[in-house]
């Protein structure tokens, strides 16, 4: 049964909430092991967000009331538009019969389904709510035209499955229900799907330790529960059909995780018997959060969520190199020119996208990474009032729409449609 829809005074507190343990796509539920990350107490409240919903061309640093260089704002879609509460992780889906794009962003009541195919007019389509209650924290993925919905420290939600192709045709807001709801756990942080091999990782639930659920997908309305690794608490993941460098491991299913205070990496091809391959830390390490291969799968790109926090550093993005699976080597931190909490980035190509809380959208572009050759190419900044250490503003983006739409999830923002040259 769907839970009731949060009042505002239960809203607000949610969002508080966020404020203070905003982490990935999930959170403890009492569980976590160490601290979780939370805002500096001195922290200035967020005013209200900004009225501009664009579309603003991004000129002489400013697209409307918002910094930028390089990337323009074609629409804003403000949280109260998609109902109550708060923003948090965001994933997209296209069309492949016909064409549209879709934003699927996580909210402490649901997911907002948002139709995105005209950037500069997007239509709310309704909402799925949460199988339980409201909360900060809830993470969404795609597999073969479904969505795969987690939430944390919202009881027995397991993961609902939404097939998105009821969305076509549709012209406004629904009210939706999921089609089907995996019961095996009940909270977990975050979600990946390899979409490759159809296995879902769940992290951070009540079960396999808090490391690996993993999840047999290729029935996408019947899900299946798969096996464990259960050696740690994981944080996040990202799971590939490797490719990489090192001939050894090809055409192996490798999960590549983040576990608060370590990067491991473990072959998950006989979903029986998991294989850790090997396990590394590095320099000023605060809380390893969220981090993806480069397209070659020879390098990893890593945010560290609380580095900036605890050692006063600039913006960093940690890089490995991954040509030997079982000894990787940690190469260096680049560093941005501000100091904001970075979160969740995704490679594309040779950029790398990454939602860095108060700085916003941060783009930067690579070359021979081993050569140090990466640099910020563009940005966007959904939180104008400063890009220092906290965690307000971006929570996560999505570059992967066929079209090249951009989309950034805020936590007080909404859902931002942008566009890159």
């Amino acid at each position: 049964m769907t839970a009731a829809r949060p009042t505002p005074a239960a809203a607000a507190a949610i969002l508080a909430a966020v404020l203070l343990c905003a982490c990935g796509g999930g959170g403890g539920s009492g569980s976590r092991p160490s601290a979780p990350p939370a805002a500096a107490a001195a922290d200035p409240p967020r005013p209200p967000p900004t009225s501009d919903s664009g579309p603003r061309s991004c000129a002489n640093g400013r697209a409307g009331e918002f910094p930028c260089a390089g990337i323009s704002l074609q629409s804003r879609v403000p949280l109260g538009d998609m109902g109550d509460g708060g923003g948090n992780d965001l994933w997209g889906w296209a069309d492949p019969e016909t064409g549209k794009e879709y934003a699927l962003m996580g909210m402490t009541d649901g997911t907002a389904f948002v139709d995105v195919s005209e950037p500069q007019s997007p239509v709310f389509l309704g909402r799925l709510p949460t199988h339980t209650t409201a909360s900060p924290w809830r993470d969404i993925k795609v597999y073969r035209d479904h969505a795969y919905v987690v939430a944390d420290s919202a009881g027995a939600h397991g993961m609902q499955v939404f097939d998105l192709t009821r969305l076509r045709g549709v012209s406004g807001a629904q009210a939706w229900e999921a089609d089907v709801v995996y019961g095996d756990f009940t909270h977990a942080h975050n979600l990946a799907v390899n979409e490759q091999t159809g296995f879902a990782y769940a992290v951070s639930t009540d079960t396999c330790g808090q490391g690996l659920h993993m999840i047999d997908l290729r029935t996408p309305n019947n899900p299946m529960f798969a096996g464990c690794h259960d050696t740690v608490r994981t944080h996040d993941t990202q799971c590939v059909l490797y490719h990489g460098p090192d001939a050894e491991h090809r055409e192996r299913e490798i999960c590549f995780s983040s576990n608060e205070d370590h990067v491991e990496v473990v072959d998950v091809t006989d979903k029986s018997a998991p294989l850790p391959l090997a396990s590394t830390t590095y320099p000023q390490l605060a809380y390893v959060h969220q981090g993806w291969l480069t397209e070659d799968h020879r390098f990893f790109l890593l945010g560290d969520e609380l580095d900036e926090r605890d050692y006063g550093v600039p913006t960093r993005t940690h890089v490995f190199d991954m040509a030997d699976l079982d000894a990787p080597a940690y190469l260096y931190a680049h560093e941005l020119e501000t100091a904001a909490t970075d979160h969740n980035l995704y490679v594309l190509g040779s950029r790398v996208f990454e939602a860095n809380y108060r700085s916003g959208l941060r783009v930067l572009e690579f070359g021979n990474l081993a050569e140090r050759e990466i640099r910020e190419v563009a940005f966007f900044d959904t939180f104008p009032e400063g890009d220092g250490v906290g965690l307000e503003g971006a929570w996560s983006v999505y570059p992967y729409l066929p079209s090249g739409t951009i989309l950034v999830s805020d936590i007080q923002g909404g859902l931002f449609v942008l566009s890159m040259p």
